[in-house]
């Protein structure tokens, strides 16, 4: 199985978003995803809102890598790296709350999704099966986010994300 890796680096002006999803989708486009696959927009949203929480709330420059497996099914594997050590800090938006919804929507929409500390700072990651159903998230979640809560975790990993080695991350709240 032949994966590609490719990467973007990231200026820390929220106008990169822009960019790293054009970006994105033309590497999506040749790598034999076509952007009229439901995983494509998926992919676009999430790098969107990955590549949003990484600059808005860092002011750090940051490097966004997309890993695609086969053409044919596989996993599409986008990866956020950035200089901040301070782990991501799921909010729950409430009403006409203007911003707050990043990681629900990751939570929503990704298979698999979590961070690890990488480097001075941290990744956080997101996976996205291609030969998976498309599944739409309920606009309405009664109150409850659908995150798992960060309080008491100690392995980097948290969300719907599958199991990542343990690292050196503490919760010290």
């Amino acid at each position: 199985m032949q994966v590609l890796q490719v990467q973007l680096e990231v200026g820390p002006d929220p106008a990169e978003v822009g960019r790293a999803r054009r970006w994105a989708r033309s590497r999506l486009a040749g790598s034999g995803i076509g952007l009229d696959e439901p995983c494509a927009e998926t992919l676009i949203l999430l790098i969107s809102e990955l590549v949003t929480n990484a600059v808005v709330h860092t002011g750090c420059p940051a490097v966004l890598r997309m890993l695609l497996g086969p053409a044919e099914g596989g996993t599409v594997r986008v990866e956020v790296a950035d200089t901040s050590c301070c782990p991501p800090k799921p909010r729950h938006a409430l009403g006409d709350d203007t911003n707050g919804r990043g990681l629900e929507l990751v939570d929503g929409l990704a298979d698999r999704w979590g961070w690890r500390p990488e480097g001075v700072g941290k990744s956080i990651w997101c996976e996205v099966d291609r030969d998976a159903p498309e599944v739409l998230p309920a606009p309405e979640r009664s109150g409850h986010s659908g995150l798992k809560e960060l309080s008491g975790r100690t392995d980097g990993a948290y969300g719907s994300g599958a199991y990542e080695p343990p690292c050196a991350v503490t919760n010290t709240a």
